[in-house]
């Protein structure tokens, strides 16, 4: 049945939409932190769907909201007084730290970012942009224009100047070798440098934690090191927190709040965990950003009476159950255990991560040589031993990333801990 959808998947779908494994799995159903396949194998899940299963699957609360709001209405557009829409609004206005927030929602990270840099540039009347070196920000065609990331960025033309700016990847680059106070002053000085020869951009784009790049950061601080460059040239900060967002990464529910000594960013961008799997994007920014387009604009889709339903019954969960405690406690027990194991594991190069976001780069022995046919390997294994984890990084597909529902327990951290364990040593 599986290989049957395999080949009517290969013939009506693009090549380049990729799958995961050899033989391709299929999910079926899920409950908590685990999911089925077709053949009625059961996994412990540590990858959400990239992150996106944010409390755990079949969320009572989430589903209920669901059903019940489908049994009213489901769709309205933004033409229509939404209340749905209205009352996440003010709970993301108020989480966000933004003062004089104004919320608007779309169907997807991709979409975000791209009114994101909508905004900006109509503000500032600039269409440079500045981006992270390794990052990730999107699909669409602005949003590959600012992607830092070869593998992902499959064209170079694009409607924005785009400058790229050193600091998001801590362990390799040209100021690898630094302690964190000088590898910020170095980024900071080449930050600088790149103003000091182009026309004042619009404003920076960074993942406070890259994504898609494997999980990597700067030295906490870099981000507000930058912002009083950037302040000094009315140039925006605009944090990509559609992974990083909602207590992911455990010390922080934003994951600008690791850079946050100036204050909020201008403009914040999120998506994937706030719906548990509902199509949930949006955009945080000042009034003045958020209101300063002079032309006429509507969502259809972005900010469903069903989607926005699913987000207030899935926040109000997150908040009341303290999953971002949860994702601090049993996220660090967890970083800790595979440290231990990479220490015995020559491939491994690094464990990195915070909270419920770890990353665990393979490269060949000895060397800082990326080896993807190791994470390919890594990951067979782990979905034979009923693990399931994501892959990621800029230097080709070589970091596993590890990023279960927020609910995990100790027990299953420890249980996939020893699953990965036996499928890194495996190499």
């Amino acid at each position: 049945m599986t290989r049957d959808l395999y080949a009517r998947h290969r013939a009506v779908l693009p090549d380049w939409l990729a799958l995961y494994y050899e033989d391709p799995l299929e999910i079926t159903h899920g409950e908590g932190r685990h999911v089925w396949d077709a053949a009625g194998n059961k996994y412990l899940d540590f990858f959400g769907g990239i992150l996106t299963t944010m409390t755990a699957h079949a969320l009572p609360e989430v589903t209920k909201a669901v059903a019940e709001q489908a049994g009213r209405i489901v769709h309205s557009s933004t033409l229509y007084l939404n209340r749905p829409m209205v009352e996440l609004a003010e709970r993301v206005a108020q989480l966000s730290g933004i003062p004089d927030a104004r919320v608007f929602f779309t169907t997807s990270g991709t979409e975000a970012n791209d009114t994101a840099l909508l905004l900006a540039t109509a503000y500032r009347r600039s269409n440079a942009i500045l981006a992270m070196r390794n990052s990730y920000h999107g699909r669409s065609f602005s949003a590959v224009g600012i992607t830092g990331n070869r593998g992902w960025s499959p064209t170079s033309l694009s409607p924005l100047q785009t400058l790229y700016v050193h600091g998001g990847v801590r362990t390799r680059g040209p100021y690898a070798h630094l302690d964190d106070r000088d590898f910020t002053d170095a980024c900071v000085a080449d930050l600088e440098d790149l103003l000091g020869h182009t026309r004042a951009p619009a404003a920076l784009i960074a993942e406070p934690v890259q994504g898609v790049g494997g999980f990597t950061s700067p030295p906490d601080g870099l981000y507000a090191a930058f912002r009083e460059v950037l302040h000094e040239r009315g140039i925006l900060w605009i944090s990509d927190e559609v992974q990083t967002g909602w207590g992911r990464t455990g010390d922080h529910f934003w994951g600008w709040q690791a850079h946050g000594r100036n204050g909020p960013p201008d403009i914040v961008t999120f998506a994937k965990g706030i719906g548990n799997g509902m199509s949930i994007g949006g955009v945080v920014a000042r009034a003045e950003i958020m209101n300063c387009l002079d032309a006429n604009s509507i969502s259809t889709f972005g900010g469903t009476q069903v989607t926005m339903a699913a987000g207030l019954a899935n926040l109000n969960h997150l908040l009341e159950h303290d999953l971002q405690g949860n994702a601090r406690r049993v996220g660090g027990l967890l970083i800790e255990r595979l440290r231990a194991v990479a220490a015995q594991v020559p491939h491994v190069r690094e464990v990195r991560g915070r909270g419920l976001m770890i990353g665990v780069e393979l490269t060949r022995p000895g060397t800082d040589e990326a080896d993807p046919e190791a994470a390919s390997t890594v990951l067979e294994e782990a979905r034979a031993g009923g693990l399931l984890v994501g892959k990621g990084g800029g230097h080709s597909t070589s970091v596993l990333r590890v990023a279960p529902p927020m609910s995990l327990t100790v027990a299953e951290a420890e249980e996939g801990a020893a699953i990965l364990e036996r499928a890194l040593r495996s190499i």
